[in-house]
C-alpha cells in the first residue's frame, strides 16, 4: 500500500525526544502513525472534502514564531484574568492568578503538562472522547500533534473570570498547525473558556485541531469559540464533549473562517440528566466551502441535547449544516431538539441544512426544523427605500437572521466579540466583489 505521508517513524521519534515526552505518549504517536494508511477518512453527509489537502503534512519540527504576530486584542488581557496566547508552537503569554493556582487549577501548554502532570494527562488524552484509531484524521492528529493546551479544574472549584485563549496559526512560514486542547472539569466545578483561532500570514498550510472536554458529575462548562482561520488554510476542527451525570456544556461557536473547513462538533451525553446546548453561527464568503457536522448522542436517561445553527452564504460560497440527534436504547426521558437554517444572499451560493433524528427508545422528546432560503426582497426594498445602500441593507438583514442565535448566548462579551467578527467578515466579503 502506498504511504499517505512522506514522513518516517524516526522523524516522529526525534520530535518526541525534543519535547521530552513520556514513553507512553511517544508510543501512542508511533502506534497512530502506523495506522494512518489502514484507516478511512471520516464521512460527513453532503460534505465532499476528500480532495482537500487535509493530510499534506511535512515531518514535525520545532518552529519558533515571532511574538509580533500576537493579536491586538490579546494585549488588553487583565492581570487578574486567566489567559494564554500561543503563536504556532510558541506560548508567548500565560497567566493563572494565584487564587486559581492555590485551588489546584492547571493551565499550561500541552508539552509542559506531559512533563509535569503525565499521569493526569495519560488518564484523559485521546482516551475518553476522541480515540486515536477513530479514523485517518484522528490518527494523523495523534501522530503529528505539535502544539496545544491542558486545562484542569479540580472538584468544587468555581472560576468567575473567563479563561481566554488566543491560538494563532503561524502561516508566515510553511508550518502546519496540529493543535490539541484537553479540558477536564472535575465534579461540581464551573468555569467559562473562550478560545480564538486565527491565522497570521498567507502560506498554504493545514490546520488539524482536536478539542476534548470531559465534564464530570454536576460540572458546568461554558465553552465559546470564535474560529477565524485564513483563506490559505484548509482546516479540520473536531470538538468533542463527554458529559457525565448532571453535567452541562454550553457550546457557543462562531464559524467565521475564510478558507475551506470541516467542523465536527459532538456531545456525548453519557450520564443521566446531562445537558448540552450547542449554538453555531457561520458565514461563508468568496468561493470557500464550510461543512459543519453537529451531533448530540443521548446515552443517559433524562439527558438533554439541543442544536441551534444559523448560517449565511454570500457570493459563490458553500455552507452545509448537518444536525444529528441520536437517542440510544435506554435513554428514557431524553430530549433531542435541533434547528438548522441557512440564508443565501447570492444566486450562485450553495447551502444545505440536513437534520437527522435517530431514535432507539420510547418515552422521549425529539424534533427538528430546517430551512434554506434567499434574502427577503421586500425587506431589502424597504431598507433601501430609506436611503441605505444595498451592502448596508444586506448586513442589517443578516444581523437580524443571526441574532436569533446570538441572543441565546448568555455571555455578553462573547456575543459582542462574535458580533464584531461577523461585521468584519461581512464587510470583507462585500468589498471582495
Amino acid at each position: 500500500m502506498k504511504k499517505t505521508l512522506a514522513i518516517t517513524p524516526e522523524q516522529i521519534a526525534s520530535f518526541s525526544q525534543l519535547h521530552q515526552e513520556p514513553a507512553w505518549f511517544a508510543e501512542m504517536r508511533q502506534a497512530a502513525f502506523a495506522q494512518i494508511d489502514q484507516l478511512e477518512l471520516p464521512i460527513f453527509e453532503k460534505i465532499n472534502y476528500k480532495h482537500w489537502p487535509v493530510m499534506a503534512a511535512s515531518a514535525p519540527t520545532a518552529i519558533k514564531s515571532d511574538s509580533s504576530l500576537m493579536p491586538g486584542a490579546a494585549a488588553n488581557l487583565e492581570a487578574d484574568q486567566p489567559y494564554v496566547v500561543q503563536i504556532g508552537q510558541t506560548t508567548v503569554k500565560l497567566n493563572l492568578p494565584a487564587e486559581s493556582v492555590d485551588q489546584g487549577v492547571i493551565l499550561t501548554d500541552i508539552f509542559t503538562a506531559l512533563q509535569e502532570h503525565p499521569d493526569l494527562v495519560q488518564q484523559y488524552y485521546m482516551q475518553v472522547t476522541v480515540k486515536p484509531d477513530e479514523d485517518r484524521l484522528t490518527a494523523f492528529h495523534t501522530a503529528l500533534m505539535n502544539s496545544g493546551l491542558f486545562l484542569y479544574v479540580p472538584k468544587n472549584v468555581v472560576i468567575k473570570q473567563p479563561i481566554t485563549a488566543y491560538y494563532v496559526q503561524d502561516s508566515t512560514q510553511p508550518a502546519d498547525f496540529i493543535h490539541h486542547v484537553l479540558v477536564v472539569a472535575e465534579q461540581n466545578s464551573e468555569f467559562s473558556y473562550l478560545e480564538n483561532l486565527q491565522t497570521a500570514g498567507d502560506q498554504k498550510n493545514l490546520a488539524n485541531v482536536v478539542v476534548e472536554v470531559i465534564a464530570k458529575e454536576n460540572s458546568h462548562v461554558h465553552f465559546s469559540a470564535v474560529d477565524a482561520f485564513g483563506k490559505s488554510v484548509t482546516t479540520y476542527l473536531n470538538r468533542r464533549g463527554h458529559l457525565m451525570r448532571d453535567a452541562r456544556i454550553d457550546w457557543a461557536l462562531g464559524a467565521m473562517n475564510d478558507g475551506n473547513i470541516i467542523g465536527d462538533f459532538d456531545s456525548d451525553l453519557v450520564g443521566a440528566g446531562s445537558h448540552a446546548e450547542t449554538k453555531v453561527v457561520a458565514i461563508s464568503t468568496g468561493k470557500q466551502v464550510q461543512g459543519i457536522d453537529t451531533r448530540v448522542t443521548n446515552v443517559g436517561p433524562r439527558s438533554i441535547g439541543h442544536i441551534l445553527q444559523h448560517g449565511v452564504i454570500l457570493e459563490d460560497a458553500t455552507l452545509t449544516f448537518n444536525g444529528i440527534g441520536h437517542i440510544l436504547k435506554g435513554a428514557k426521558g431524553a430530549d433531542a431538539q435541533q434547528e438548522n437554517r441557512v440564508l443565501m444572499l447570492s444566486r450562485t451560493a450553495r447551502g444545505d441544512a440536513n437534520p437527522l433524528l435517530l431514535i432507539d427508545e420510547n418515552d422521549v422528546q425529539a424534533g427538528h426544523a430546517a430551512s434554506v432560503g434567499r434574502v427577503d426582497e421586500q425587506q431589502m426594498y424597504y431598507l433601501m427605500s430609506r436611503g441605505l445602500s444595498k451592502e448596508v441593507a444586506q448586513r442589517l438583514v443578516i444581523r437580524g437572521f443571526l441574532g436569533a442565535v446570538l441572543s441565546e448566548i448568555p455571555d455578553k462579551n462573547v456575543r459582542q466579540q462574535l458580533t464584531d467578527t461577523i461585521e468584519r467578515k461581512l464587510i470583507d466579503g462585500q468589498s471582495a466583489k
